[in-house]
């Protein structure tokens, strides 16, 4: 029996009499199914058992829909493997942001793509009962074990593990480039109450002084990932409210080496060429002469927030 055959001896069993509840079942196991073919995916190209042409084929699609469909999403799922350097060498957020990003009467907060817990400790200790939602596992136990007055969650901005209008306010901190808008925007909505708020936030390097310029340099990856910073969101969200704050992010030259480590390129690179990249930058770091017989850096930073609310 060749695949095709099999497929549609499958959906015709699953699918069983039809009706409503045919249909569910059958989109419940097609959902079970994708799950399954990304992590495929994911195992071969991980494995560098497969190239993008080999997948693209084995899925009836081209090199390139087969990178459109999967790549991003690969990449979003690398941060596990550098969990600890994630938590080590990735900045926080200024203080301010927290009062801008979150209404003064908000009391429930989702933090969505929370990753190890950045944004949600500053969240919880500003007094707001918080929810952190995060698909990785690895990042997950980093974020429970660090903000364990949190309560974590698996899922995806996709699918989020809450029930209907049961929180005040949305957080999204360096994650909104991973999402898929079209199904995160209703969900999204789905779990705001009437009147709630969607914060999106980014923390900006800023390339402005020569070393972090260098530094920009050593980390620029061959195909650069383009991040909207601003972006523009669909109804039912309103006319967004934009803030940028300058601040200084202290930390250390091996601070610096594992922000360069956590990133998503970096931890898909072969081996070699990792270390390569990062005795490079520990190379950077102990010469410029900006540096010299420093025990603490300064890493300058801007943070974008574009805040909207549900109409």
């Amino acid at each position: 029996m060749d695949t095709g055959d099999l497929g549609r001896r499958v959906a015709a069993d699953v699918a069983g009499g039809g009706g409503v509840d045919g249909l569910r079942r059958l989109s419940g196991v097609i959902e079970a199914l994708e799950e399954r073919r990304t992590e495929l995916v994911e195992e071969l190209r991980r494995g560098r058992e497969a190239t993008w042409e080999e997948i693209g084929r084995a899925c009836g699609m081209t090199r390139q829909g087969a990178t459109r469909r999967w790549a991003g999403r690969l990449r979003a799922r690398s941060f596990g493997a550098a969990a600890d350097a994630y938590q080590h060498g990735r900045p926080g957020y200024p203080p301010a942001l927290i009062g801008s990003a979150v209404p003064r009467e908000a009391r429930r907060v989702l933090d969505l793509g929370a990753g190890t817990g950045k944004l949600t400790g500053q969240l919880v200790e500003a007094g707001l009962d918080v929810v952190a939602v995060e698909p990785d596992e690895g990042m997950r136990a980093r974020l429970a074990a660090a903000v364990p007055r949190a309560a974590v969650r698996a899922g995806s901005a996709e699918r989020i593990p809450l029930p209907d209008a049961s929180v005040d306010a949305v957080v999204v901190a360096q994650a909104w480039h991973w999402f898929d808008p079209a199904a995160a925007v209703p969900e999204i909505a789905r779990v705001l109450v009437p009147g709630g708020t969607l914060a999106l936030v980014w923390n900006i390097r800023d390339e402005s002084e020569p070393w972090t310029a260098a530094l920009g340099e050593l980390m620029r990856p061959p195909t650069p990932q383009r991040i909207d910073t601003r972006p523009v969101l669909p109804a039912p969200f309103g006319a967004p409210e934009l803030l940028e704050i300058r601040w200084e992010h202290l930390t250390t030259r091996a601070g610096i080496v594992d922000m360069v480590a956590s990133r998503s390129y970096v931890i898909a690179l072969p081996q070699e060429a990792r270390v390569r990249l990062l005795a490079d930058v520990e190379q950077l770091l102990a010469t410029h002469p900006d540096l010299a017989d420093r025990d603490e850096i300064a890493v300058p930073y801007l943070t974008r927030c574009t805040r909207v609310r549900l109409g």
